[in-house]
């Protein structure tokens, strides 16, 4: 009877060890297990929070190279209502400004009562990413579409300046 209790001891113990937290332990930690990748605990150090970096290895998610690499889309539509401007003016300060222009294959399409979302395509046009944006900001944005849309070679030298 003792080696018995010594024996799942000795195994509760091991499977405690080797155990992640699971994502209701995550949550109370503050962490969401299904949205955490492990190279993001790396970068706890860089803001002086080393102390969570054993609790995020233990939520995160192992990344793969397709998660490290960030799909890049050839067109993007940024559809958004102007009556809702005035609750979102980080918005129509990047539409309003030169910056919609730095990327010729974004298109704004204005939908009544819609709050602003960015819909990303691929080469047929069809949807393939919907993301809402209300809680952006106008570099945000630029640096959004920086980043996930293709970019484009533009040839007419009317445009361009280029002589």
């Amino acid at each position: 009877m003792r080696l018995f209790a010594i024996t799942c001891l000795l195994f509760s113990i091991l499977t405690v060890i080797g155990a992640e937290f699971s994502a209701e332990d995550c949550r109370e930690l503050g962490l969401i297990k299904s949205q955490l990748f492990c190279s993001s605990c790396s970068s706890l150090s860089d803001y002086g929070l080393i102390e969570l970096k054993e609790h995020c290895l233990e939520c995160c998610q192992k990344d793969t190279e397709a998660d490290s690499k960030l799909k890049v889309y050839p067109a993007a539509v940024l559809e958004v209502c102007t009556c809702k401007f005035g609750a979102y003016p980080q918005i129509q300060a990047f539409i309003k400004s030169d910056r919609p222009a730095k990327f010729p294959n974004l298109t704004i399409k204005y939908v009544r009562g819609l709050d602003p979302i960015v819909k990303l395509m691929d080469e047929q046009g069809n949807v393939k990413e919907t993301l809402s944006i209300n809680k952006w900001n106008t570099d945000t944005v630029q640096e959004f579409f920086e980043t996930r849309l293709a970019k484009v070679e533009d040839d007419d030298y009317i445009k361009t300046n280029r002589v």
